[in-house]
């Protein structure tokens, strides 16, 4: 009994020598030991620095100092990670071999450097077999992604900063003052995260989940939920995701102030026009896919007014993003592609002043932010200037070549085919040709031009370009030609036939049946010559200059045939002059007298034509024969006389 007794508290005594001596190690020599395992479970150098302690109750863990992993061989920009202290804890069993399950692990103002090389190698490749430190494989065995054996209860990150360099592009992603809390207590269970992440100063917030995580890393699908939270913008996704960047899920977006979120994600704020993305309400299934193609099916999207439902497809591999869409715009608002209302040039006009088109600045530099061939359809279009009903058309976006293919337009009881085009590869230019049958002419024109004379359906077409940053500048440069045919019209405000017979200029109303112009523009000015109108009892022509620069005329009518009971009035052209907004509509007495004295002009010179004529017969003893020329024969009589004279000399 006495050895048994011995030999028991032999072994208890060293039993806890060896305890003892494990735990009475230096700090320095279990960093050493810890150090060279995880290099050699990830192939890179691991350093560990300073006081290194452990801890055996109420966590069995090891606090460090300074810890540095080292950088894949290829790169020159220092280590991959390294942090100012970190803190392991594991449970007890993790001593006696098995899966580590990490019970909480601490960093302290860590800074990781990813990278990807010019030919694709990636810095953060860590812990593969038959995979050098480089990242590239030794040629021994294929590589192949090693399961890790370990759990993470939680992990807490604070102050961090994170770098990532992509050396094919030059472009680098730097973000500090960053915190991270991730849960993971089960390998093949679900993972929590919480992070904020600060790209600009402001706090970026994300949230959320990933089921499977054992599965994930291995390559498989999991089921993923996001939440992201920053100044002036909400977004949700729901759905499921694999390690190479494939994602499926329910997007929604609640973007309240589009530059504020951009400012927070440290991007240049968008110069963007009202109801195109001010505000962005979104709702939409999303898929992604490795090769950068954005699918979004069942969208509806409100961009501050705006509001569209349809299908869009997106390539992110090129300098810009690629968008093939199919889109029902409903009510759609472009007013502020316009350059908005006619603003007062400078200097104050006067009150009741035409002010002319706006002088404010086009900002079209939207335009080049995409590349895009959508398929359009609206209930209505606002051009601001212009509104336009039902549309079914087709929109290319070229290198900030906007192209609006116009198949079915319904506009001003009318319907309009042909295209309109803004184009600011080289400064703004806005053109566009339209062939328009049975447009409603008053409200085209009041809306057009501010005029509300004229009433009367017509068929028309147009050609024009106009160049420019302003809405003054593209109408005081507009060029094109174009025509227009109505049929029963009124002009309201002037009694066309009752001025052009009597030159009373006290108002009324003229009806007529038809009209019909061409006409040409040059320099913002358009020019027309071949105007003809038929009124019940009269029939009128018309040319002269409308200033569409200017907003002024100066236009003729000039009557060709009267007509009806009374055919003995006076004829008298019509001149309409001045600002579209007052002009003056007088009568033209010059042209006028020219016109109706004519007639009397005529009769005279044909009443002292036949005097002369008879005074010549009786005088010379010529008698003109029919259709003879007065001058013909007064030299043919003259010869006459004259060989008779010769004659008489040599008889």
């Amino acid at each position: 009994m006495r050895w048994v007794v011995r030999a028991f508290l032999l072994v208890v005594i060293l039993g806890i020598g060896l305890v003892a001596a494990v735990f009475m190690l230096p700090g320095d020599r279990i960093a050493k030991l810890a150090s060279d395992q995880i290099t050699n479970l990830t192939g890179r150098t691991v350093t560990m620095s300073g006081d290194t302690t452990i801890s055996l109750y109420p966590i069995l863990g090891v606090s460090t100092g300074a810890v540095t992993i080292a950088n894949a061989e290829w790169s020159d920009q220092g280590p991959m990670f390294e942090a100012e202290s970190l803190k392991i804890g594991v449970e007890p069993q993790a001593l006696w071999g098995g899966d580590i399950r990490i019970t909480g692990l601490e960093a302290q103002g860590p800074r990781v450097h990813l990278e990807r090389a010019a030919d694709g190698r990636v810095n953060w490749e860590l812990g593969v077999d038959g995979v050098a430190p480089s990242g590239q494989s030794d040629g021994a065995a294929p590589a192949r992604s090693s399961r890790l054996a370990l759990t993470l209860d939680r992990a807490l990150i604070e102050d961090a900063t994170f770098i990532y360099d992509d050396h094919a592009t030059g472009e680098r992603t730097e973000m500090t003052g960053m915190r991270f809390d991730l849960r993971w207590p089960e390998y093949q269970g679900r993972a929590s995260f919480d992070a904020t992440l600060r790209p600009a100063g402001e706090a970026v917030e994300i949230s959320g989940y990933l089921d499977r995580v054992g599965d994930f890393i291995d390559g498989a699908v999991s089921d993923v939920s996001a939440e992201i939270s920053m100044p002036g913008a909400d977004i949700a996704f729901l759905g499921r995701a694999s390690a190479d960047g494939q994602a499926d899920g329910q997007l929604t977006a609640d973007i309240s102030d589009t530059n504020r979120a951009m400012a927070a994600l440290g991007q240049p704020p968008a110069d963007l026009p009202p109801g195109f993305g001010r505000a962005v309400e979104a709702k939409t299934q999303v898929t992604f896919t490795s090769d950068q193609r954005l699918s979004l099916r069942d969208l509806i999207l409100d961009l501050g007014g705006n509001r569209m439902t349809g299908a869009v497809d997106v390539s992110l591999a090129g300098a810009v993003p690629a968008v093939t869409a199919q889109i029902d715009a409903g009510a759609l608002d472009l007013a502020a592609l316009s350059g908005g209302a006619d603003s007062t040039a400078s200097g104050q006009a006067a009150a009741g002043q035409d002010t002319g088109w706006s002088r404010e600045r086009i900002d079209a530099s939207a335009l080049a932010l995409l590349n895009a061939e959508v398929a359009l359809t609206a209930s209505s279009i606002d051009l601001g200037d212009l509104q336009v009903g039902a549309t079914k058309t087709k929109l290319t976006l070229d290198r900030s070549r906007l192209v609006f293919q116009l198949q079915d337009v319904r506009a001003y009881d009318g319907v309009i085919k042909g295209q309109f085009v803004v184009n600011n590869r080289s400064g703004l230019s806005i053109g566009g040709k339209f062939d328009v049958q049975d447009i409603d002419m008053e409200a085209f024109l009041t809306d057009a031009a501010e005029v509300d004379t004229f009433s009367g359906t017509a068929d028309a077409t147009l050609n024009f370009l106009g160049v420019g940053q302003t809405q003054d500048a593209i109408m005081n440069s507009l060029s094109g030609d174009g025509s227009v045919k109505t049929g029963r019209g009124v002009i309201a405000g002037i009694d066309l036939d009752r001025l052009m017979r009597s030159g009373d200029i006290t108002g009324g109303t003229t009806i007529f049946d038809t009209m019909g112009a061409t006409f040409t523009m040059k320099n913002g000015k358009l020019f027309n010559d071949d105007l003809r109108m038929e009124l019940p009892l009269a029939k009128a022509d018309g040319k002269g200059v409308i200033g569409l620069g200017t907003r002024n005329l100066n236009y003729v009518f000039t009557p060709k045939l009267l007509e009806g009971e009374n055919n003995t009035g006076l004829a008298i052209p019509v001149r309409i002059k001045g600002p579209w907004s007052n002009p003056s509509i007088l009568p033209d007495l010059a042209k006028a007298v020219e016109m109706n004295l004519a007639a009397e002009r005529e009769e005279l010179e044909q009443q002292a034509q036949d005097e002369l004529r008879r005074t010549v017969e009786k005088e010379l003893g010529v008698e003109l024969e029919e259709g003879q020329d007065l001058e013909d024969a007064v030299r043919d009589a003259i010869e006459d006389e004259a060989l008779k004279g010769l004659r008489s000399l040599f008889e």
